[in-house]
């Protein structure tokens, strides 16, 4: 690569830094560049110290980048937190009217620009965030002509007076950030050829739940997975769709599963705790054989935990609540095509078998900003799992719960026709009646459970980067792009490594993930909880133990770099 560069924009909640990073983000975009983004903010609604960060590169990059080339502070306080970050080529422009006490020598080195001024100059302080934009992308060499363009663009929805009053103050912050020697500024592409699509996570799950034709999503509102809803709902205008907000994560649930139970594809999305309270709900889907989605954002717990951070902590829990057996699906991709395209998977197969399918994502997939450069492929025809009455020689005699080979029972939806559709929460009879016949019990048992063969010959194997390696990283979610980028650093220090990644979790792959994992003579497992819980899953279902880990479990993602450096100190 020739461009490399991170961005850091710095600063207390309430001053705006989504719009900086947006602006950032769209600019890079729309000049062709490659970039990703994440996002840091505490839970709450004002101060605190958030960020936005961004790598831009001329070549794909899909995880974050540790040194800070450039931090654009809006507060003091954001100096003294990334100072200890930055590069070797690092500089940092700050507002010179901050009115936060610093301590002594803290401003030294640090470039400033009147950003507050100039945005009252500009009509109004409001547009400080836009004025700082401006500054930023003039530091980094971005044409004006480029930066107007995309604050016309990304304001088009307000004002012609908000339109002109932010084009004015990025013209201000952009004539001031001329002056600001940088060595990181590069020559900007000319040909404005955008790369892929600019997508988070959260957009993802939406699109994908909308190309899987979901009609209905309930939800609560729950950090991080309340973008996804807050995305599906930009959408609610162009597609038949009901989003409904509930009282509670119960209720969500329970609506979903209703709205399934009626014929109608619907999901929910919520986060660990959220997830905690469905789980009732879960067993209801389980025993009635009722196809849901659901979406868990993970984040770290237990409890509130850290409500804005990231983690991967909810594989065993998702495995094995609500109480007893019961067959689902657990996936979790990794980029954000992946999130589209499991979206629409998760779909099809809960329908296909009966049976929840629950995606994992966490706050990092959710939050930050991809190019999207893969396939996202939209069905071309959606798959009816349901039969009506021309499909039964008799409909009076349907049984909800006919036992069959597969395990799958003849679906048909309430009030439809002459076929009655009877369910119940308590064990049932195949007619849907309540029952406590000991060999019912075992029968129904068994007859759920008989699904799993085929839902397990259903599980992708693990993709793997550079899969005949002596050294195994192994990772699963959204580790794929700091994972593969570390393999590519230890490769170029001389280390013969590789990667595997899962996003089919549940049922178990085990025979295509043994035929992975027994080539490498050293396997160390890269997850984002304290236990290794995907290093535990392995070594149940295939007996393969993990010769070390790289753990990471403070609510922050991973960084390549990181990674890299703790398997060479792990293999010394």
């Amino acid at each position: 690569m020739s461009i490399d560069i991170t961005v850091t924009v710095g600063g207390a909640a309430g001053q705006g830094l989504q719009t900086v990073g947006d602006l950032l983000a769209r600019v890079c975009h729309r000049a062709g560049l490659y970039l990703m983004a994440i996002n840091d903010f505490e839970s709450r609604i004002r101060g605190g110290n958030n960020f936005f960060q961004i790598r831009i590169s001329d070549a794909p990059v899909n995880a974050p980048r540790q040194p800070v080339d450039l931090l654009v502070a809006l507060d003091r306080r954001s100096i003294r937190e990334h100072r200890p970050r930055l590069s070797d080529r690092g500089l940092i422009m700050a507002d010179a009217g901050s009115s936060n006490k610093g301590e002594k020598g803290e401003m030294e080195g640090v470039f400033t620009l009147p950003i507050r001024d100039l945005a009252k100059e500009a009509g109004g302080a409001i547009t400080a965030n836009t004025v700082a934009a401006g500054a930023c992308l003039a530091i980094l060499g971005a044409p004006w002509d480029l930066v107007r363009e995309t604050v016309e663009d990304f304001f088009s929805g307000k004002s012609r007076k908000v339109i002109d009053q932010n084009i004015a103050a990025a013209e201000k912050g952009h004539e001031a950030g001329r002056s600001v020697k940088f060595q990181g500024a590069f020559q900007w592409p000319d040909g404005r050829e955008r790369k892929g699509r600019l997508l988070t996570g959260a957009d993802a799950a939406a699109l994908g739940a909308l190309a899987a034709d979901c009609r209905i999503a309930a939800f609560y509102p729950m950090s991080p997975a309340t973008p996804i809803l807050v995305s599906l709902a930009s959408h609610i205008d162009r597609f038949p769709l009901v989003l409904e907000q509930a009282e509670d994560e119960i209720a969500a649930v329970n609506m979903t599963m209703g709205a399934a139970f009626a014929g109608v594809r619907a999901f929910t999305a919520t986060s660990g705790g959220g997830f905690a309270l469905m789980t009732e709900g879960l067993g209801l889907a389980g025993i009635t054989e009722t196809p849901i989605v659901i979406v868990n954002a993970q984040r770290p717990g237990p409890a509130t935990g850290l409500p804005t951070r990231t983690g991967q902590a909810d594989l065993p829990f998702c495995i094995h609540s609500p109480q007893d057996d019961s067959p689902r699906f657990i996936l979790a991709p990794g980029t954000v095509e992946d999130v589209f395209n499991t979206m629409v998977r998760a779909f099809d197969l809960a329908w296909k078998y009966q049976a929840p399918a629950i995606v994992l994502v966490d706050q990092y997939l959710c939050d930050s900003m991809f190019i999207a450069l893969g396939e996202m492929t939209v069905p071309e025809s959606i798959p009816i799992y349901t039969i009506t009455d021309a499909d039964m020689p008799d409909p009076s005699a349907y049984q909800r719960y006919a036992f069959t080979e597969s395990g799958i029972s003849p679906m048909a939806l309430p009030c439809a026709g002459q076929a009655l559709v009877k369910v119940c929460g308590n064990e049932h009879r195949v007619d849907g009646h309540i029952t406590e016949d000991a060999t019912l019990r075992r029968r129904m048992v068994e007859k759920r459970q008989s699904k799993i063969p085929a839902m397990r010959g259903e599980m992708r194997p693990p993709s793997a980067h550079h899969p005949d390696a002596e050294t195994l990283l192994v990772g699963w979610g959204s580790t794929i792009g700091p994972l593969r980028e570390a393999v590519d650093m230890l490769r170029s220090d001389g280390m013969d490594a590789g990667c595997a990644h899962f996003t089919d979790l549940w049922p178990f792959p085990a025979e295509a993930a043994e035929r992975v994992l027994k080539k490498a003579g050293r396997r160390i497992m890269v997850e984002g909880n304290a236990t290794a819980q995907l290093g535990a899953l392995i070594r149940e279902q295939t007996g393969i133990v993990a010769d070390g880990t790289v753990l990471k479990y403070d609510g922050r993602p991973f960084f390549p770099r990181e990674i890299a450096d703790a398997v060479l100190e792990q293999t010394r």
